[in-house]
């Protein structure tokens, strides 16, 4: 294959990676005074990648000696990361200009950039370093995001405890890598794949290493997804990061790892299905019971929500813990619709501020929003009712989609706890509807931003019943990324 072909594979991540280098360009001769424009310009930059799918980035195959994959699942992610990264950039200016005194400056778009090109080639890896280059890039750019608020000390907060938690997932996903490496003599996916295949994995010692290797590698991961047992920094970093930046976390780094990890069970380690099986059991299970227990006592609403994230973490894996390509449909479909909600949700948080533009982050300043501002009330009541699962709301097809992907499986019984598991969730979910529709009014909302109040409508539409009629094209474009794995 020629070099011309290859890069036409890797078409999104080059323009990316040239938007962010023009971009800092244009920041460091500017100054702070073009971040409007730089944040536009971030935009368009996405819209150029995403248009740069059509061509053989998502249809091409191999490339770079099989490091990189180019096909349908890639390109159907890739979709939904710079959707959501794109939304990040648009809400940023004028949180920042309320809140730090116009202190954003036009790093914050770069960052973007650059942090949805590492998120590209994590969910395009086939080769275990190519993960590890996609990974790192996406992270580094996650720290400084988190911490972009220099004069906000849980900002600072939030960025350092990222920084020291994902150096340290960084050195156990590397550990997992080399042993890997180790066992089976190669970084690449299908030749992992082969060895996997080749090897007893029972009774001696490459079969222990392989095993160990496996886990390591699923623990790393796990750390990206913030999933149970690796879910600690979620609240924290959530809560310390300006929203924006959260509402960025809480979507596209979560679909580039939902996606990584879904490529390296099915690809990398698919016939080590029975072992990688019972670990992503365990984080599904645990994450949905710890993430619906542990929000039920939260007083913040972005502490809450990084707990809702954690649960809907735990019902994607359970379309994953299925193995076949309608779980990974499921995943995908589920993934999709998780974004909307969050991003929704996330854009309901912006709107609560004070007369000054302050942000307002306490569960309690909900109540009676009702009566203070019915149409903002309604959307978030639509976006809880839709992340508890309840028809006839979009969200009920996303978890009905994993579950049945699970029975389908032969998995009934986890199917089963996971349903059970969900009602405990709707508890906090309905708590909020119920702090807005039924407790008196404590004060009132300062005036909302039209570009946030326009997102909020869509995402509220998208989420509504209205959504079931996305359900064919929804249905046939994860099953056609789904495909491409196997």
């Amino acid at each position: 294959m020629n070099y011309a072909a290859q890069l036409a594979m890797i078409l999104p991540e080059v323009v990316l990676g040239l938007g962010a280098l023009a971009l800092m360009l244009v920041a460091a001769w500017g100054g702070p005074g073009s971040t409007r424009a730089v944040s536009w310009a971030a935009v368009a930059v996405l819209a150029g990648a995403t248009i740069a799918l059509a061509g053989p980035a998502s249809s091409g195959g191999a490339a770079f000696e099989g490091l990189y994959r180019a096909d349908a699942f890639a390109g159907f992610t890739k979709v939904l990361i710079y959707v959501a990264a794109a939304i990040s950039v648009l809400l940023a200016p004028d949180f920042f200009r309320r809140t730090a005194g116009d202190d954003l400056r036009p790093e914050y778009p770069v960052l973007i950039l650059l942090s949805a090109m590492g998120m590209g080639i994590m969910v395009s890896a086939a080769d275990l370093l190519t993960l590890y280059v996609g990974l790192e890039l996406q992270s580094l750019a996650a720290y400084v995001l988190a911490s972009f608020m220099r004069q906000d000390a849980r900002s600072a907060e939030a960025g350092l405890k990222y920084f020291v938690l994902g150096a340290l997932a960084s050195g156990i996903l590397l550990y997992g890598i080399s042993l890997v490496y180790g066992f089976t003599g190669s970084t690449l996916f299908d030749e992992i794949a082969g060895a996997y295949a080749a090897a007893p994995l029972s009774g001696n010692a490459k079969s222990m290493g392989l095993i160990f290797g496996l886990v390591f590698v699923f623990a790393g991961i796990a750390f990206k997804i913030s999933a149970v047992p690796f879910h600690m920094w979620t609240p924290d970093v959530y809560e310390g990061a300006p929203t924006p930046v959260t509402a960025f976390f809480a979507s596209a780094p979560k679909v580039a790892a939902m996606g990584l990890a879904v490529r390296v069970a099915i690809e990398a380690m698919g016939p080590a299905e029975d072992q990688w099986r019972q670990i992503v059991i365990f984080a599904a299970l645990a994450s949905i019971l710890l993430g619906a227990v542990a929000a039920i006592g939260q007083q913040n609403v972005k502490r809450l929500l990084a707990y809702s994230s954690i649960n809907n973490v735990g019902f994607a894996l359970i379309g994953l813990a299925a193995g076949t390509p309608e779980g990974v449909a499921a995943v995908l479909s589920y993934m999709a619709i998780y974004i909307a909600m969050t991003l929704g949700s996330f854009l309901v948080v912006l709107q609560m501020r004070d007369a000054s533009g302050q942000p307002v982050e306490t569960l309690a300043s909900l109540a009676g929003l009702s009566r203070t501002r019915p149409g903002l009330a309604a959307a978030l009541a639509i976006f809880m009712f839709s992340l508890a699962g309840i028809p006839p709301l979009f969200g009920f097809y996303a978890k009905f989609a994993v579950f049945y992907a699970a029975v389908q499986a032969g998995l009934f019984p986890l199917a089963v706890v996971g349903i059970a598991m969900s009602v405990i969730g709707a508890y906090y979910y309905l708590r909020v509807v119920k702090t807005m529709y039924f407790d008196e009014p404590v004060g009132e909302f300062g005036p909302g931003d039209r570009l946030e109040g326009g997102l909020i409508a869509v995402a509220a539409v998208a989420v509504s019943p209205l959504g079931y009629l996305a359900i064919p094209l929804l249905t046939a474009w994860t099953m056609g990324a789904a495909r491409a794995l196997f």
